[in-house]
């Protein structure tokens, strides 16, 4: 270990573990699929065109290829492989983008897109990039607003509103 990983902290994860980790879990995905794509049907049918399983199946199964042959590429232990992906630190890291992350799409489901993106950016804005709660609200309310009339009075593309929205009459 080097100077610079005594000060990273402790290796979670090498590249080869969390290669395999993904390649296996996109394998699960893309079998759920298929079989889910089966039971829609993947044939073409005259006068009718696809089934709609069929763009599904196919794009899983090319998800698959790509999985299988990362997985191959894996499992063979390299000295690349056994690099230090992440160490606590990192994943720290990681967990406070992704827990957000999380809590965002959650709160959309109570709260609507628009205000759950006002928060989760103006929060990003204040706790990560430091700036003044003033210019977080700024930015932040205005791309709500900018994407409010974009999707719901422009495109007319419903997204999921909140008790917010419905006050206002959308």
């Amino acid at each position: 270990m080097d100077t610079n990983d005594e000060a990273e902290g402790r290796a979670l994860f090498s590249y080869r573990t969390l290669d395999i980790a993904v390649a296996l879990f996109f394998l699960v995905v893309c079998a759920i699929v298929v079989t889910d794509s089966l039971r829609l049907g993947i044939a073409w049918k005259p006068n009718e065109g696809p089934q709609p399983g069929l763009f599904p199946f196919y794009i899983v199964v090319a998800m698959g290829i790509a999985s299988l042959v990362n997985l191959a590429q894996a499992l063979p232990h390299t000295e690349d492989g056994a690099k230090t992906a992440t160490t606590v630190p990192g994943i720290k890291r990681m967990a406070a983008i992704f827990v957000p992350a999380v809590v965002f799409v959650f709160a959309t489901n109570y709260i609507g897109i628009y205000v759950s993106a006002a928060i989760y950016i103006g929060a990003f804005m204040v706790f990560f990039g430091k700036f003044p709660l003033w210019k977080a609200a700024a930015v932040s309310l205005g791309i709500a607003i900018v994407n409010f009339m974009m999707f719901e009075v422009w495109f007319l593309v419903p997204l999921p509103k909140g008790p917010l929205e419905a006050a206002l009459g959308y």
